[in-house]
């Protein structure tokens, strides 16, 4: 679709890209079962977006392969953010940042059950939990700084943090069994060192890979409902229209009226011959902002 392929041309643009994925059922794949599990690829911009511009593009694929999201990043510059899966390892960008949230939740999984929340403050999952926030509670502090600001007070108060928490992280591993929930946290985190620690790194990057998680739950609620795509040309088109609907959404517009201003405007529109006539039509544009909202 136009439209989506402008805002994609745009993402590629941003300094930091959040991606992520989740499954979604297609029905009469060519070669492939009905039972199949495919997959919705999402991408945002960062958190930190200076001219206000939020991007949610949805992508089909019958697979989750990391290749599928190399392709859509194809020639990127910027900065990836993810989660830990192993299938953006093989895209080629400047740097990969993961997320701190996904790092906390194996901790969080690692509490014992059947203890009580004193206890559970006082294990070592509990311990991890809270040197981890501590650092969140730095940083939301410093959401209104600059770019700049922003790392340089990261270098100041969050650096000496994170390194202790990793040394700590050190002298639990010997003790844990690798097999263990706690084992799997503490691998996690230390095995993952270097991608948790790149938001030292620019100011641009988030801790977490949050802001994409949120436009995968807006996905999952609506396939609660409808469950399947009945083919993939259904569930491209359902994305394209997630994107638009969910980009509009991002940047203050009334959905509806988005659309209906799209589908009485494009239509005189020759943007085959012009396609930079598109980008009067993207969310962000001052016009859109006026009628949509």
């Amino acid at each position: 679709m136009p439209l989506v392929d402008c805002m994609h041309a745009e993402l590629l643009k941003q300094p930091v890209i959040h991606a992520d994925e989740t499954p979604v059922q297609v029905l009469n794949e060519k070669g492939r079962k009905n039972k199949t599990r495919s997959y919705m690829w999402v991408y945002t911009n960062g958190e930190f977006v200076q001219d206000g511009r939020q991007l949610r593009i949805y992508e089909y694929h019958p697979g989750r392969n990391g290749g599928f999201a190399g392709k859509f990043l194809e020639g990127y510059e910027g900065i990836l953010q993810t989660d830990g899966y192993a299938g953006y390892e093989q895209i080629s960008c400047k740097k990969h940042a993961l997320c701190w949230v996904h790092a906390r939740r194996y901790f969080v999984d690692a509490i014992p059950a059947g203890i009580s929340q004193e206890e559970a403050a006082e294990s070592i999952s509990g311990q991890a939990i809270r040197k981890i926030n501590e650092i969140f509670a730095l940083d939301k502090d410093l959401s209104h700084k600059t770019a700049e600001e922003r790392q340089s007070e990261r270098l100041r108060l969050e650096k000496d943090k994170l390194e202790a928490f990793f040394k700590w992280l050190e002298g639990i591993q010997p003790k844990t069994l690798p097999k263990s929930a706690l084992g799997k946290a503490v691998n996690y985190a230390l095995n993952h060192r270097k991608g948790l620690s790149v938001f030292l790194q620019d100011g641009n990057i988030a801790l977490s890979n949050n802001i994409c998680e949120r436009a995968i739950r807006n996905f999952t609620i609506g396939r609660k409902n409808w469950l399947f795509s009945a083919s993939p040309k259904g569930a491209a088109a359902s994305a394209a229209v997630y994107s638009i609907v969910e980009t509009s959404k991002a940047n203050g517009l009334e959905s509806f009226r988005y659309l209906t201003y799209l589908f009485e405007k494009l239509p005189n529109i020759n943007f085959k011959i012009h396609p930079e006539l598109l980008e009067d039509f993207l969310p962000w544009s001052k016009e859109v902002q006026q009628n949509c909202k």
